[in-house]
């Protein structure tokens, strides 16, 4: 009873870390609630007895990925005149509330549609190092190596865009 109300509890903080994500204005109030999203996923990999994947999810991504995202955000130095205008905003968020409705609702049902879709006692080698190393570098490599480089061409795409503003001023 007290695994369901953790599990709960961190879906809901999830779910509202999400929502803050799209719904804050100023980038770093987004990335903070992105923060708490990481964090809550960690606790769901950890209810989920995978070791490794909640300490890669709380050290890589809710740490040195999130702290390299703020890192940008305080670098830019974005301003409240920086940001779009609020006119029309609401209605942008009223067409992604639109869309999200049917769609979460198709989800909830393809899950409670799945017979016997309660935990299962996994096995003990599950989330190790040996089995996470083997499906992500032998099955994976190429995608995980994209992903690695696009990382950091993004990066090096946000410095050289504070640059030329810097510049332009």
């Amino acid at each position: 009873m007290f695994a369901e109300a953790l599990f709960f509890g961190f879906a809901v903080l999830s779910v509202l870390g999400a929502i803050g994500l799209l719904v804050f204005r100023h980038p770093m109030n987004g990335a903070m609630s992105l923060v708490v999203t990481m964090i809550s996923l960690a606790g769901l990999y950890a209810l989920l007895s995978a070791k490794l994947i909640f300490a890669l999810q709380l050290i890589v991504y809710a740490g040195a990925i999130m702290s390299l995202v703020l890192f940008i955000i305080m670098f830019l130095n974005i301003q409240e005149s920086d940001l779009p205008a609020e006119k029309g905003r609401w209605l942008y968020q009223l067409g992604g509330i639109i869309v999200i409705i049917p769609i979460a609702s198709f989800l909830i049902k393809i899950v409670k549609s799945i017979p016997g879709s309660k935990a299962t006692i996994v096995g003990s080698g599950f989330g190790g190092v040996k089995e996470v190393g083997l499906v992500l570098f032998q099955d994976w490599l190429l995608p995980f190596e994209i992903v690695s480089i696009l990382l950091l061409v993004a990066l090096l795409g946000a410095v050289v865009l504070a640059g030329k503003r810097r510049m332009s001023k």
